[in-house]
């Protein structure tokens, strides 16, 4: 039962992310050589984009992260629904999409309740909030608003998630006086910036914007990323994807605020935001996440280093080189896909290699 539970998560998960991945490159003009068949399907992966990404992806993955820490069989309520959704997402059940991911969010956070009584701690509290945020994108999303009202929610849901736990890792560091009261203070800006785009696009859009690139500025500040990018190996890995991540950030903010202004910048800050930094993040933390939560060891090398390059790479070409030539856009949004695939075939030979290595290490019975 636990088998295939697992089984069923995973797959829940992958129809999510390479749907996503289909859609975004529908929406950005790139061809992707499907079948005219497919054409309802490929319509719907477009038109959900976001909403694959954000909760039938990245939802399901940190619900995952989530009940596997609290060790409750009831918490994976949260990424069965959040998965199941991206499903009905793409059978065009828009309405069983919105109550699944209501649920979803609910008991998400629940079980983040249940972290805080566990440990209440600045970084636990943070990751209740970040919850919440995520109930409020989905309760907006399922009233029909626009995406001027849901994506702030649904981004501080983890942007916020982010903070948090590198909050947590400052630990490790001796804080400045006020860094935490200052996180708190961007991170209640980034709230009510979201809650005022609903009704005011462009203050609220602002406001966003502004609180995209004070976290930025805040994370390239005080976390310990500055001083393990010396370090050597996977230390100095994850260092890279975090510090190249929140240059994205900064990126982000401006594009967010310039878009509120009536600025063409709008690709820019959806994706120096949902790539250049939250993926950018998947990347860095997959090798330690990953043998945690899904027991899946992996063997550290520089094969790493070729998708966060990619990424990085294709990026800039999408965002600089394409914000006024649509060709140029569109190559940037393939590489893009291309990034994100290279990154999951170097986890894939990273599991194998460790096994192997494993296999290897182990004495021949006699």
């Amino acid at each position: 039962m636990r088998r295939a539970a697992k089984a069923l998560l995973i797959v829940l998960v992958a129809v999510s992310l390479l749907c996503g991945i289909v859609g975004g490159l529908l929406r950005a003009g790139v061809s992707v050589g499907l079948p005219s068949a497919a054409a309802d399907w490929l319509g719907r992966a477009a038109l959900s984009h976001a909403a694959l990404m954000v909760c039938g992806f990245l939802g399901t993955v940190i619900g995952i992260e989530r009940a596997v820490a609290v060790k409750r069989r009831e918490a994976f309520v949260a990424p069965v629904c959040s998965g199941l959704a991206g499903l009905a997402l793409l059978s065009g059940q828009e309405a069983v999409a919105s109550g699944l991911l209501l649920v979803a969010a609910s008991a998400f956070v629940a079980v983040n309740v249940l972290v805080v009584k566990r440990q209440r701690a600045a970084h636990t509290v943070l990751l209740l909030v970040s919850a919440a945020a995520w109930l409020a994108g989905n309760l907006l999303f399922a009233m029909g608003r626009p995406s001027t009202a849901v994506l702030p929610w649904w981004f501080a849901f983890l942007v916020i998630t982010i903070a948090a736990e590198r909050l947590e890792m400052t630990r490790l560091m001796r804080r400045r006086p006020g860094a935490q009261a200052s996180l708190q203070g961007v991170l209640g800006l980034m709230l009510v910036a979201a809650a005022a785009s609903a009704a005011w696009p462009g203050i609220g859009g602002v406001l966003y914007g502004a609180s995209l690139t004070l976290l930025a500025l805040w994370l390239a500040s005080f976390d310990i990323a500055r001083r393990t990018v010396a370090a050597h190996g996977l230390s100095r890995y994850m260092a890279l994807c975090l510090l190249s991540g929140y240059a994205w950030l900064g990126v982000a903010g401006v594009a967010w605020a310039a878009t509120a202004l009536g600025f063409a910048a709008r690709d820019a800050a959806l994706h120096a935001l949902g790539l250049g930094f939250i993926v950018g993040m998947v990347m860095g933390h997959a090798p330690v996440i990953l043998p945690a939560v899904a027991g899946i060891k992996l063997e550290f090398s520089a094969l790493f280093y070729l998708p966060l390059a990619m990424l990085q790479g294709s990026l800039a070409l999408r965002l600089f080189a394409g914000f006024d030539d649509a060709p140029w856009r569109r190559s940037g949004a393939a590489l893009n896909a291309v990034a994100i695939a290279l990154f999951a075939l170097t986890v894939l030979i990273a599991a194998v290699w460790w096994t192997l290595k494993r296999g290897r290490s182990r004495p021949a019975k006699a």
